[in-house]
């Protein structure tokens, strides 16, 4: 009987430990990723990792719950940037480090570009394309060993021979070798198919196709079609088979005209969008992905001599700058936008500079928010759990000094990071 009784002491403190504490948020200016006006004095109740209630007015803290005083900041969802790149960053060496560095090598760095990722207020990304590492990084931040945001991952993309996928651009001939389906380079509908479920099989939970030419594979072609309807048709369909969304890497218009006719989810970059494009997107629901801080960054090192093999150079300074100017056109037309960046094109950490090149081109501030917000968790089909600041909701929660609505800048400085509920930078 004693040792009954001090079994169910035992479980009834045991349960009592394992509810979770409240923690109660005072916001100062609240913006929910849904509304078009932010509002003022706002209490965010978080319990574990999801937000439980928001009250209008600074609610009343109880004894046991925490306070977290952001009356002097704007609060708003954790940010996401559907289009970065985790594995590597932009430098001098970046093209001779893929013959000295092994993916150990690689994944350790990484670890610095995910934390620094999540410091600047980024709780969600797409991460569109790398070695096959990004698969661990997302594995090691769900499980706790590393600090980052929630990566939702393409693995490695897929292109075709020669296209701005193939791993083996620019190597000599003795090191190319013929990689197919399984490094992610496709000929032939048959081969799509297999890449894709190759795909899936590795660990992506998404797709991306680099539809035409790149600004920095070693090949001359920048923006040509590199697919064909067939191979385009077969990617789309299997990747829904398997419950995979698909992005699109685009530059020139006949190959984002493809692909968007094919039901592909997103267009990436899309510089040299026409019209008649940017009206068939409107039509299918496609989503643009614009990335300007990539153009602009790759325009900016290009004119640094020995920063980019010569091959190279030509295409970042034909294209990079245009992509601005096409997103301008794109948003004022009624494409749907979703905010992303190609981190790592340029430094990790700096993500937050697409907001203010998006209210350049014409967006309002809290729409290029929204885009980064809501708009981004519509694209990867996760609203229901992310994307704005709503009871039900993960906590995901950022905030910063000043009012962006008035000056945008102040999103390169988030001073508060919440994910799941727990806090990674006050």
């Amino acid at each position: 009987m004693k040792n009954t009784i001090s079994l169910i002491v035992l479980l009834f403190f045991v349960t009592i430990s394992t509810i979770a504490q409240e923690t109660y948020l005072h916001c100062g200016l609240f913006i929910d990723g849904v509304a078009d006006k932010p509002q003022k004095e706002v209490t965010i109740i978080v319990e574990g990792k999801k937000i439980k209630s928001v009250e209008k007015g600074y609610k009343k803290v109880p004894e046991k719950a925490e306070l977290i005083d952001l009356k002097a900041h704007t609060v708003m969802p954790g940010l996401m940037d559907m289009h970065v790149h985790l594995e590597g960053e932009t430098s001098k060496k970046r093209y001779e480090e893929s013959f000295r560095m092994n993916k150990a090598d690689v994944a350790l760095r990484a670890t610095q570009y995910c934390k620094t990722t999540l410091m600047a207020g980024f709780t969600t990304v797409r991460d569109l394309g790398g070695s096959g590492v990004n698969v661990s990084l997302q594995s090691a931040i769900d499980r706790g060993y590393i600090l980052g945001p929630r990566i939702y991952t393409a693995e490695k993309a897929i292109g075709t021979t020669g296209g701005h996928a193939d791993p083996t651009n620019g190597l000599r001939k003795d090191l190319m070798g013929d990689p197919g389906p399984n490094e992610g380079v496709i000929n032939g509908p048959e081969d799509a198919r297999k890449a894709v479920r190759q795909r899936y099989k590795n660990g992506a939970d998404l797709i991306k196709i680099t539809a035409t030419g790149g600004v920095l594979s070693v090949a001359k072609d920048g923006q040509g079609p590199q697919f064909t309807d067939e191979e385009l048709e077969a990617i789309v369909s299997t990747a829904k088979d398997y419950g995979m969304i698909t992005a699109a890497h685009a530059h020139g218009d006949e190959g984002m005209r493809r692909a968007v006719k094919a039901g592909i989810t997103s267009i990436e970059h899309g510089t040299l969008m026409s019209e008649a494009t940017m009206d068939l997107m409107i039509k299918k629901g496609t989503w643009l992905v614009s990335t300007i801080t990539a153009g602009r960054s790759v325009a900016d090192s290009a004119k640094i001599a020995g920063y980019y093999p010569e091959i190279i150079v030509p295409k970042a300074l034909e294209i990079g700058p245009k992509i601005q100017t096409t997103f301008g056109k794109a948003y004022k037309r009624g494409v749907k936008i979703a905010f992303g960046t190609d981190a790592g094109v340029f430094k990790h950490g700096k993500n937050a500079l697409e907001f203010q090149y998006m209210v350049e081109a014409g967006m309002p501030a809290m729409e290029t928010i929204q885009s980064a917000t809501m708009s981004a968790a519509k694209l990867l089909g996760i609203e229901e759990k992310l994307g704005s600041l709503e009871a039900g909701k993960l906590a995901d929660i950022v905030a910063v000094s000043g009012n962006p609505l008035e000056d945008i800048t102040v999103m390169m400085k988030v001073d508060f990071v919440m994910k799941g509920g727990e806090v990674f930078k006050e």
